[in-house]
């Protein structure tokens, strides 16, 4: 994994290269191992290296043998030896993948990306056509940012180094929050920067003076094969799938660990890369100390039964007064789950022994893994009341149920929410409809909801969560927090091929007689003891509904009610207090909805502050 950075000037002056080489410094926890920067007339690369492949070799930016075409590179290509044997006219000078997808380029053109396995984000610079092209790989995986005005064109891995090449700071982007109170980030291409996009997942953008910017969608998940698949063939079909995923995120000349929960996804993972791994396979687990959410017994079981070198790792409320405005600059967004500050220490503990490791992002989001899916079909059928008679009968019982009902009243707020596409976002939502235009009042809002062309609700309900929560949440947070202590991260059920295969899929073997997650279950009952397979989700919680009214509780009123709040001058200042106080009484429990507000506001401090935290600013402690 790398940073790159980059500009192209469309105004006739010169890139500028040291601010470009600036730039890509700001991304040196992305690549610690080396830099290098390139520069010719309009144009400027810049480059840090996180060495995984081609250890000696492969620097960057890379020029083709013809001269034509200039590139930098983040990610890695699982499959690159098998396409260098299809580019053997080539004259490769490097060993490494980065040449690969260089040489594919000079033969095939930039659609050569199509034959790409793995996670990638590119820019290639056409010298003839002096066209700057930038993809993304089909899942998001990998980070990919860019301003656009008529004198530039600036891009990075991270918003930080567009930060350093833009002569003066954006302000907020006020038509984002709205975004931002849906889930907690913002979908693409939006960040909460004005002026500043993420290019969109499986697309590739073309920018060329004198020229409009063209954006080309090139991957798309398929639609459900119109052959029958027996639950057995299911089967098969996806523990084939899932070993060759694995198999082929292992391709590394660097030791590969994997990080290890006790759930599913990651235990099977786990379990099919003890297999493929030479020598004993190193897993990492976290854990807040809090017995309602400790899941470092069913870790240690997986461990036991597979033969891992197993390390644990222990967060505490302490952690996020210490890391919050850190850790908020890494991820150049407000952190959208408080479990990200344990993924950053369970990161430091695995950077310390490895450096790369596996984790299990999108095991839920292909084959139906959250709860909210085993009621997908009746949410839909009791949504057939108007939506206008649901908001109000929900809005009416929503404010007095009590903490212990917080399942129901996620679903209560789901089914009060007017739209079909609107309900799929609303699972993960912390303010309600009603509660968003209580604290927005005249912010103006715009319209990310995803349109789903399906009547399959589990399946319009996994694309919601492919084409949003997955790539601008899950895999943001798991890229941020792992590039902080320069550890890669690789999910490989996110594997493109794995990935098809899912959604090829019928919705009757992921969710199946009630039971989520079916198919991807029976091929973990293969590897696993069933009191894993069959246990109850519990997910990576932290135990912040104590924190707020215990350690937490002061620094919580000070920052979000009190002067020179942010959060109370964008918002109704009212609104917030009401939420607090609500909280406090310990009747109710709005951590999720503290916790975003609270994220807001750490956002807004460390970058429009006067006092921001540094790039030098530790993140290496040792666990």
């Amino acid at each position: 994994m790398c940073g790159i950075a980059g500009e192209l000037r469309l105004d006739g002056r010169p890139a500028r290269a040291t601010v470009v080489e600036a730039m890509a410094d700001s991304l040196v926890h992305r690549g610690p191992d080396s830099g290098g920067c390139w520069h010719d007339g309009s144009v400027a690369l810049g480059h840090r290296r996180l060495s995984i492949i081609d250890l000696d070799g492969s620097a960057q930016p890379m020029i083709s043998t013809d001269g034509r075409w200039a590139l930098v590179f983040n990610g890695e290509i699982f499959n690159y030896r098998e396409l260098r044997q299809q580019l053997r006219g080539y004259p490769f000078c490097t060993g490494g993948d980065t040449e690969t997808i260089l040489a594919g380029i000079v033969k095939h053109g930039v659609g050569f990306v199509d034959r790409l396995v793995g996670q990638f984000a590119i820019a290639v610079y056409d010298r003839r056509s002096r066209i700057m092209h930038l993809v993304r790989d089909r899942l998001g995986i990998l980070p990919l940012y860019y301003y656009l005005d008529s004198h530039q064109l600036i891009f990075g891995s991270e918003i930080k180094a567009i930060l350093s090449g833009l002569d003066s700071r954006p302000g907020v982007d006020l038509s984002s929050l709205d975004d931002y109170l849906w889930g907690r980030s913002v979908p693409s291409p939006h960040t909460l920067f004005d002026g500043i996009y993420k290019v969109q997942p499986g697309h590739r953008i073309e920018v060329a003076v004198g020229r409009e910017l063209s954006d080309h969608c090139y991957w798309q998940p398929p639609a459900p094969t119109s052959v029958g698949w027996s639950a057995g063939a299911a089967v098969e079909a996806v523990d084939a799938a899932v070993g060759d995923a694995v198999r082929s995120a292992l391709v590394a000349d660097v030791p590969v660990g994997a990080y290890l929960s006790g759930g599913v996804d990651s235990s099977l993972i786990v379990a099919k890369a003890a297999r493929f791994h030479p020598g004993r396979l190193k897993t990492f687990a976290a854990s807040f100390g809090d017995p309602r959410y400790d899941e470092l017994d069913y870790a240690r079981q997986v461990s036991e039964h597979v033969g891992t070198d197993h390390h644990e790792v222990r967060v505490d409320a302490a952690d996020f007064e210490e890391l919050w405005p850190t850790l908020t600059w890494h991820r150049d967004a407000p952190m959208s789950e408080p479990a990200d500050f344990a993924v950053f220490r369970l990161a430091q503990a695995a950077r310390a022994e490895v450096k790369v490791v596996l984790s299990g992002e999108g095991g839920d989001e292909l084959f139906g893994g959250y709860p909210k899916y085993r009621v997908a079909r009746a949410m839909a059928t009791a949504s057939i009341v108007p939506g206008g008679v649901r908001r109000a009968i929900g809005g009416r019982l929503d404010q007095h149920l009590p903490e212990r009902l917080a399942r129901l009243r996620i679903a209560l707020r789901v089914w009060s929410t007017p739209g079909r596409d609107e309900q799929y976002r609303a699972w993960f939502a912390p303010f309600s409809v009603a509660e968003r235009m209580d604290l927005l009042g005249q912010v103006a809002a715009r319209d990310t909801t995803q349109k789903s062309h399906t009547r399959d609700p589990i399946r319009a309900m996994l694309l919601s969560d492919l084409h949003v929560w997955l790539p601008d949440n899950l895999l943001e947070r798991g890229d941020r927090m792992s590039m902080a202590t320069s550890l890669e991260l690789r999910p490989p059920l996110l594997d493109h091929r794995l990935t098809e295969l899912a959604f090829r899929l019928p919705s009757s073997v992921k969710v199946r007689s009630g039971q989520t997650k079916w198919v991807l279950k029976e091929v973990a009952r293969r590897y696993l003891p069933a009191q894993i397979v069959d246990r109850r989700k519990i997910g990576f919680r932290v135990p912040l509904d104590a924190w707020f009214r215990t350690s937490l509780r002061d620094t919580m009123f000070d920052r979000l009610s009190g002067p020179g709040s942010f959060v109370g001058e964008v918002f109704d200042r009212s609104a917030v207090r009401r939420l607090l106080e609500r909280h406090d009484s310990g009747a109710f429990n709005e951590e999720i909805r503290i916790w975003t507000l609270m994220s807001l506001q750490v956002w807004h401090e460390t970058f429009f502050s006067a006092s921001r935290p540094s790039a030098t600013t530790s993140t290496r402690r040792e666990s």
